[in-house]
């Protein structure tokens, strides 16, 4: 789809009353959305990583959510860095509301985070890394190689060591699980 068709979708009253404040990118491959990713996060909006919600059935398992005011603008820097979504969709309502890719699971004594397809697992009273699993990537063994045995503070972070989707979801799942243990 041209920018052209993309930016109608967005600008408001092209298309009727937009009745929410957010909006879903939708890319093609998932290695458009990460590079989508760090070009917002580098550009300073806040954007976040999603599922997509299941009424939208094309493009890859995840979809970029956007400050819906900021489209014309986000679009441009998509565009200048060679990023365009397949598509652009409006929030309207909770049909189409994404789907948040953690799951989080307290077993007690220790703490399991699934983003995706992968899933870390650490004791909470020191942080150690007990288990990395899930994915088919053949990098996953390598990436769980190098953190479980190690704590949250001492081990490399999955995207120093992965260099496939499964170690971009792993990595999403340790910012997270740092994120509920530092609560």
């Amino acid at each position: 789809m041209g920018l052209r068709k993309l930016l109608r979708k967005i600008v408001p009253g092209s298309q009727g009353t937009v009745r929410a404040d957010r909006g879903l990118l939708i890319f093609e491959h998932t290695s458009e959305v990460i590079r989508a990713e760090q070009e917002l996060k580098r550009a300073g909006y806040a954007i976040k990583v999603m599922g997509p919600p299941p009424e939208i059935q094309k493009g890859c398992d995840l979809v970029v959510e956007y400050p819906l005011i900021e489209g014309l603008d986000i679009l441009r820097t998509l565009e200048k860095a060679g990023t365009v979504p397949l598509d652009v969709v409006p929030v309207t309502g909770p049909l189409l509301s994404p789907v948040d890719l953690f799951q989080i699971k307290d077993f007690g004594r220790y703490l399991m985070v699934r983003a995706a397809n992968m899933k870390i697992t650490v004791e909470k009273s020191g942080g150690t890394i007990v288990n990395v699993s899930g994915g088919g990537c053949p990098d996953v063994p390598y990436i769980a190689a190098q953190l479980i045995g190690r704590t949250l503070e001492d081990a490399p972070e999955p995207r120093e060591v992965g260099h496939t989707l499964c170690g971009y979801a792993l990595q999403l799942a340790y910012e997270e699980v740092k994120r509920q243990c530092s609560q």
